[in-house]
């Protein structure tokens, strides 16, 4: 993609030269300018690929129509005309979703404003209400820059006054969420707001809404997420030991799962939450003492009935709380080891499942000798070596399969021969002449293996640059 960006006007006057000046038809036309700003590595996602209408007999420029539609919005808003409202907001809302440059294009045009007058406008109306706070949705999504501080205290004002009600409450959330994806400020202006409790409070009065629970969980991860390139520091960090020490989330997420063992969405983004709240050493044994690790095991002993995206969030949630030493032997004696190799065997052909696994076993192996005889007898160097075969291109597969290798034998000597009968210095030297990113974790697994390694010096002190 093009770091190069351009106005739709200035896409639009393209398309139009080569319709008037070369003669083209339309379709042709957008396809010509499509190719003419790319190859110029031109980044085109947030350009409306269309042709806009001709110019009316008066000169004036004609709009696509997403703005046509906004305009129509505005109308329903400005007069305010309370009966043509819904249809206008779901119009809009419609074609926001149908693609970013079309709700991008809306947003520059002045779409905030309107969506945001249509949500005042709605506040005693229920149903239009919940309109309004879908189409705010909708326009947000990927353009959370849009939102001020205005629409901040409309979204916690109606996650306060109707917390009771479902529907609300799942609106309100989806709007936070995109508001939060991406922008720091949004989410330390929101957690100051007192989101935390809301989110939490949403889970636990409205447990029995697979919906709810899967977005209000989805919410509390963006809260933990350091996603902002503008912002040096987030507050990441600050964020979960929040959502934990004053809020009970992983209580709420742990108890919230066991009403949805059938409901792959949700048990997807419970797993991948209690990953992110994995940041301290006694969380990760708070959630092996309120039954998680048991939970995550008896999801991982069904990982052949489970979709391949919950097998992935489930290992990544074992490596996570496998952080904690202690952790770590409670995952082994639970079993664990065993059933993180039966999901990388079964799922093989999933790379995301083969680094998370590998991953999940590295951290059990990490200074614990004994856990490196347990996983080497359950099959787990082998199962390894056999995801390095299946996925030679995947650098996050080689990477983590090296480090699990490394692992198994830096203090289990005894190993190495195994595992290298196994084939193993073979795959390793294949996988470190591939990818450069791998180098150090496959030198450092060849040297523990006790093979021939070539260590050099990249620098002696001397005045001048470092080797490449």
């Amino acid at each position: 993609m093009g770091s190069k960006q351009i106005a739709q006007e200035t896409f639009d006057d393209a398309v139009q030269e080569n319709i008037t000046e070369f003669e083209m038809d339309p379709e042709e036309a957008v396809r010509e300018a499509v190719l003419q700003f790319e190859s110029q590595g031109v980044d085109l996602s947030n350009i409306v690929k269309a042709v806009r209408p001709p110019a009316s007999e008066n000169g004036q420029r004609q709009k696509h129509q997403i703005l046509l539609t906004l305009d129509s919005l505005a109308r329903a808003v400005a007069e305010p005309d309370m009966a043509e409202l819904p249809q206008q907001l779901s119009a809009f809302a419609a074609q926001c979703k149908e693609q970013l440059a079309f709700r991008y294009l809306a947003g520059q045009k002045g779409a905030y404003p309107v969506v945001f007058s249509a949500c005042q406008l709605a506040a005693g109306d229920r149903e239009l209400l919940l309109q309004a706070l879908c189409t705010l949705s909708a326009l947000l999504d990927g353009q959370p820059d849009l939102l001020d501080a205005a629409g901040q205290e409309l979204l916690l004002q109606s996650l306060r006054e109707r917390r009771d009600d479902a529907e609300m409450t799942l609106a309100g959330i989806r709007c936070l969420r995109h508001a939060c994806l991406k922008h720091e400020q949004n989410r330390q202006d929101f957690v100051r707001g007192g989101i935390l409790p809301l989110l939490t409070g949403a889970i636990v009065q409205h447990g029995d809404s697979a919906e709810v629970v899967r977005t209000a969980a989805s919410a509390l991860r963006i809260m933990t997420f350091d996603d902002d390139i503008r912002v040096p520091f987030g507050h990441a960090h600050d964020h979960a030991k929040m959502i934990v020490l004053e809020n009970d989330g992983l209580r709420v997420l742990i108890e919230a799962a066991k009403a949805f063992t059938d409901n792959s969405g949700v048990l997807s983004e419970l797993c991948a939450t209690l990953s992110r709240l994995s940041v301290r050493n006694e969380f990760c044994q708070d959630i092996v003492d309120l039954g998680g690790l048991n939970f995550m095991v008896t999801l991982l002993a069904d990982c052949m009935e489970h979709p391949q995206d919950v097998v992935k969030q489930v290992l990544s949630a074992i490596r996570a709380v496998a952080g904690n030493d202690d952790v770590k032997d409670a995952i082994v004696d639970a079993g664990a080891t065993e059933l993180i190799v039966l999901a990388i065997s079964h799922h093989l052909g999933n790379p995301q499942i083969c680094e998370q696994g590998c991953a999940a076993l590295c951290v059990l192996a990490l200074r614990k000798p004994e856990n490196c005889s347990v996983i080497m007898e359950g099959g787990g160097a082998l199962a390894a070596l056999q995801a390095m075969k299946a996925h030679p291109r995947e650098v996050a597969v080689q990477k983590q399969a090296c480090m699990l290798i490394r692992n198994l034998v830096s203090r289990s000597r005894d190993l190495s021969q195994p595992i290298l009968a196994m084939g193993a210095e073979l795959l390793i030297a294949e996988a470190r002449a591939a990818h450069r990113d791998c180098d150090d974790v496959a030198r450092a697994a060849l040297r523990d293996l006790g093979c021939q390694v070539e260590l050099r010096e990249l620098w002696t002190g001397q005045k001048g640059s470092l080797a490449q």
